[in-house]
């Protein structure tokens, strides 16, 4: 994909046809690496059931999510043992470029980044965790103890030194956020500000005949959304609950799976075909 930002939006509803925590957690984590893959920069998770309070199901997403993309070697100080990760090992690795392999002091280059989080506060600086043998030192000190920062490395060797540095700044893809819309599908859309915003639905026209379009207007766009709909429902009827029509306030409704074999396709699944799908007509 290009340089646009790349936001998805998932429905609370994604795990509520799943019983058992432990294919919940599978789920996420599939949903997650499709994420990872694509470069997704936002994952916005929102409630599209209003006979139903959804907000067990949407800080499961959420915590699930901000767990599989916090480096292994942070998850053991930014999180706590408890029921709702206690599936956590099943969880696909997202060997994204910020969850290093290496844990080696003598693999550290300079001007490489990392992710880290402050462990405690010495006469020099702040003593940050970056997941190799050997701590290293910062010299900024308006951080917290227990926070996570991304940082560069200035200094290898015996001591290691590191800069902190706005991790939009980092050229790489560097993962992404999770966000959670309290509120309802068409308020995040009014909240949000996106350039581009592709509802994704069978119902619709095929992604064949508006790839031209959306190419376009992806080159031109910083901000895009692409929505998806609920494993019972879909944006139309999400929409509909709100009074709105979706093709009214999403500048492309898309099908990207024309001619599909199966009655339904499921969230996951859709997420992973279009993602790929735009991979291709926006690079094109």
């Amino acid at each position: 994909m290009n340089k646009s930002k790349l936001s998805i939006a998932i429905p609370a509803s994604i795990i509520s046809d799943t019983p058992h925590l432990r294919e919940k957690t599978a789920k996420i984590g599939l949903i997650a690496r499709a994420a990872t893959i694509f470069r997704v920069q936002k994952i916005i998770i929102y409630p599209d059931n209003t006979r139903t309070n959804q907000t067990r199901d949407l800080n499961l997403i959420a915590k699930l999510l901000n767990y599989i993309e916090t480096p292994q070697y942070l998850r053991k100080d930014l999180y706590k043992i408890e029921p709702d990760l206690q599936y956590a090992g099943i969880l696909p690795p997202l060997r994204a470029p910020h969850h290093p392999t290496s844990g080696k002091n003598r693999d550290l280059k300079i001007g490489e980044y990392r992710e880290g989080i402050i462990l405690n506060q010495s006469q020099e600086g702040l003593t940050v965790d970056i997941g190799v043998q050997s701590m290293a030192l910062l010299r900024e000190r308006h951080y917290s103890v227990g926070e996570r920062l991304t940082v560069q490395i200035i200094k290898t060797g015996n001591r290691i030194e590191v800069q902190t540095v706005n991790r939009n700044d980092v050229p790489s893809y560097w993962g992404f956020w999770v966000k959670i819309d309290d509120n309802s599908f068409g308020h995040m859309l009014q909240t949000e500000h996106f350039d581009l915003v592709i509802a994704t639905a069978r119902i619709a026209n095929s992604i064949v005949d508006v790839a031209d379009q959306i190419s376009k207007r992806w080159g031109m766009a910083e901000q895009v959304l692409v929505a998806f709909g609920a494993p019972a429902r879909g944006l139309h009827e999400i929409a509909q609950d709100e009074g709105l029509h979706i093709e009214n306030v999403s500048d492309f409704v898309v099908n990207t799976i024309p001619e599909q074999g199966t009655a339904t396709v499921r969230t996951e699944e859709a997420l992973l075909s279009s993602l790929a799908l735009f991979n291709i007509i926006t690079l094109s």
